[in-house]
């Protein structure tokens, strides 16, 4: 019990300290705007920070959604990636894309929710309003095989002060939550 506890609370500080962090450029605003105009960033089209092992690995866009966050008329994109695996089932990270700086530019990440190293599996991706919300499945202790994650927990992003916020469901008592 005291294993799966400090388990819990050691991914739940990892997912909520990586929901805080965020690159310099991330700098939206909301503004009085509430209607989004335009197509939303194609995560196809984006370079996303995720190390594959090798550059002839292609990074799969195995979930999005998108929706204007920060009110500023143009929407942004939520992807969810993972690294392109033939078999298994590879982590995923979770960003935000914006719009290119430039026309012609790749889709520019402006957050990250979740990155690879975590060892995490996205599902249910949802995208509403200034909601992210998903359900995250993990593992407790390195040796359980990456097929079968042992832990979940559903968790949401809410768009507050100009960055998200992480906010996750209380802990059930299974041993299948995280």
């Amino acid at each position: 019990m005291v294993h799966w506890l400090s388990t819990a609370v050691a991914l739940a500080a990892v997912v909520g300290a990586s929901a805080l962090i965020q690159p310099a450029d991330a700098t939206a605003q909301p503004t009085l705007t509430t209607t989004a105009s335009g197509p939303a960033p194609d995560p196809k089209k984006a370079d996303f920070p995720v190390d594959c092992g090798s550059p002839s690995v292609k990074v799969d866009v195995v979930g999005r959604g998108s929706t204007d966050f920060d009110g500023d008329g143009r929407k942004e994109t939520v992807a969810s990636v993972r690294c392109h695996s033939g078999t298994g089932t590879p982590p995923n990270a979770l960003f935000v894309l914006a719009a290119p700086a430039r026309p012609g530019d790749p889709p520019r990440v402006v957050a990250t929710m979740l990155r690879t190293k975590e060892r995490m599996t996205v599902q249910d991706l949802k995208v509403s309003g200034r909601t992210v919300s998903a359900k995250l499945l993990g593992y407790s202790s390195p040796s359980v095989p990456s097929c079968c994650p042992d832990r979940q927990r559903k968790v949401k992003w809410e768009w507050k002060d100009g960055k998200f916020a992480l906010e996750a469901a209380p802990v059930p008592g299974s041993p299948k939550s995280i």
